[in-house]
């Protein structure tokens, strides 16, 4: 009997959870969505119209922080906006570039990332952590081919280089 009564109990938070669930994920996918919305707003305004298209975040690590410093942020414009992870306990998690990167960067291989924006387009995504990753084990070609899809992609939407 009280086997039946636990197995009933299980089934009624199983089902209620589930309408939650129902009620609940179509709220939680408008949220996400209108928030992306606004991000790509106030980037689009406060950034693109000044010509800040790039956003840059990368570390101090030894793996790459050298080969960022003088292959990549050159090629960058010269108003870039960069973010050091290394230096995130001094971030201000309020300021648009620290929002921007935490929702377009994610949480998988953000670091070294590129992002770049331009009016009414997606955000587009360079990750560089595989590409070092193989760099480090002598194997250039992938960091290669990243950074040359990252400076092929701003030049075709218009963004100048410094």
């Amino acid at each position: 009997m009280i086997r039946f009564i636990t197995q009933a109990l299980g089934g009624c938070l199983i089902v209620i959870a589930s309408g939650l669930l129902i009620v609940m994920l179509p709220l939680l996918l408008l949220t996400y969505a209108l928030y992306s919305s606004v991000l790509y707003i106030v980037v689009w305004l406060a950034w693109c119209t000044r010509n800040r298209n790039v956003l840059l975040v990368y570390s101090n690590s030894p793996n790459w922080q050298a080969y960022v410093e003088t292959e990549i942020i050159p090629q960058l414009p010269e108003n870039t906006i960069v973010l050091n992870w290394s230096e995130r306990s001094t971030w201000r998690n309020s300021s648009l570039a620290v929002r921007v990167f935490r929702h377009f960067g994610r949480t998988r291989e953000f670091n070294p990332v590129v992002l770049v924006f331009k009016p009414f387009r997606w955000t587009r995504t360079f990750r560089f952590w595989q590409a070092f990753r193989a760099y480090k084990h002598g194997r250039p070609d992938l960091l290669l081919e990243t950074q040359g899809r990252l400076i092929k992609y701003m030049n075709h939407v218009g963004v100048d280089a410094s």
